[in-house]
């Protein structure tokens, strides 16, 4: 039998402590980029080792990293079995971010605390997963060496690369073997279990011209006008995207934006070159490679007839969305149950409109949803922006729903 009030009461107990794990997670920085991450692993690994768990630190090889264009990846691994028999249950936790950029309040590796809330770059997305997941496993452990009767086995993942798409992360411990659990829970937050997201193909275009002197343009082949076109065709649908729609709950219809814009000599110069860079936002239902062959034919007809121009086209980003599965059901009902009890408010199981490293998961065939510490939405944690915060309400209870489901699911 499961004391889930004793759990709870464990996590409580201990709450205190938690905060200063997290403080000290938060403080060592992992922007992207440069991408330096080694640092932070193997802070987090003294604090794991400092909480009586084995860490095993897997470092990949700097030739990868390099090409991948960061400067240091070393992913962790604790794996804590109550039994030889069982499920093998992963929770996932990215701990990169993007850097603190202006405008702040607080310092961004400083943990502060104001209000019951911890100001830091990465405290909501997702360090703050880093510190559930580690004393979920404590409580876990500790119930166990008080006699409760658990089977199986919990890992904990603790990956660096999440912003740059995960593939040196998740990807690379599934990759090498390294793992192959039965469940996963990836980072998300508290008032909702995700069981899918949208898919991200990430294209640079860039448009070569001929350069000549702005008094005669007619001697050159202006980049830019070709590119303007291009990007008129591409804006172009944006209209029919919307007129797309998804059928999971909380993911609504297809997206375009073109975020980077390059080129040019000078102003008196017909511009040589153009470059840019657009994300395309594919809801589940959507074929990538049919996507992504659409999108390079209406690239190229855009430039047809165009004297001296030439496009050339790179796929940066493919990432697979993750879909509803039945395999998720036991871990979606775990969560919910008592989310219901310990939040005093339903989850729902929702899809969102951003990607995610538990892809990796999900492509390998692991049944996986996100669930972890934080608000009911990205905007209300500043997530990605000056002053990101995390309720440390939301972080309690959070552990507690996690510590309770992966008992249930552990229960012999």
């Amino acid at each position: 039998m499961i004391d889930h009030a004793a759990l709870c009461t464990w996590i409580d107990a201990h709450h205190a402590d938690q905060i200063r794990f997290l403080r000290d997670v938060v403080s060592i920085p992992t922007d992207m980029p440069p991408g330096d991450n080694a640092p932070s692993a193997g802070n987090i690994a003294r604090l794991l080792r400092e909480r009586g768990f084995e860490v095993e630190e897997h470092q990949v090889p700097q030739a990868e990293v390099q090409a991948y264009g960061m400067r240091s990846i070393t992913n962790l691994i604790v794996r804590y079995c109550f039994s030889d028999e069982g499920p093998v249950i992963a929770l996932n936790a990215h701990a990169d971010v993007v850097p603190p950029g202006e405008g702040w309040t607080h310092s961004p590796y400083a943990g502060e605390i104001e209000d019951g809330r911890m100001y830091a770059r990465g405290v909501a997305v997702s360090k703050s997963d880093v510190a559930s997941y580690t004393y979920s496993l404590m409580a876990l452990r500790d119930a166990a060496e008080q006699g409760a009767e658990l089977q199986g086995c919990v890992e904990l993942h603790f990956t660096f690369d999440e912003e740059f798409g995960g593939l040196l992360g998740p990807g690379w411990l599934l990759g090498q073997g390294l793992t192959h659990p039965n469940l996963v829970i990836a980072a998300s937050f508290s008032y909702q279990v995700v069981v899918a997201h949208n898919a991200c193909l990430q294209f640079e275009v860039v448009v070569h011209g001929k350069a000549a002197h702005g008094s005669m343009p007619h001697t050159g082949h202006d980049a830019f006008q070709a590119g303007v076109a291009i990007l008129n065709a591409l804006y172009g649908l944006i209209p029919g995207l919307s007129s797309i729609r998804s059928s999971v709950t909380g993911i609504d219809s297809p997206t375009l934006v073109v975020g980077l814009i390059q080129g040019g000599i000078n102003t008196n110069v017909v511009p040589d070159k153009l470059s840019f860079k657009f994300d395309r936002r594919l809801i589940p239902e959507e074929n990538p490679a049919q996507v992504e062959a659409e999108l390079r034919a209406l690239i190229q007809k855009s430039i047809e007839g165009r004297e001296g121009i030439r496009v050339e086209m790179r796929r940066l980003l493919l990432a697979n969305a993750m879909k509803p599965s039945p395999g998720q059901a036991p871990l979606v009902e775990a969560l919910q149950r008592h989310g219901q009890r310990i939040m005093g408010e339903e989850l729902p199981a929702v899809g969102v409109p951003l990607y995610t490293d538990a892809r990796l998961y999900s492509e390998a065939g692991i049944p996986i949803v996100l669930y972890g510490a934080g608000p009911r939405t990205v905007l209300e944690s500043n997530a990605k922006r000056a002053d990101e915060n995390l309720v440390l309400e939301d972080l309690r209870k959070a552990t507690q729903v996690i510590t309770c489901a992966l008992a249930d699911l552990l229960k012999v």
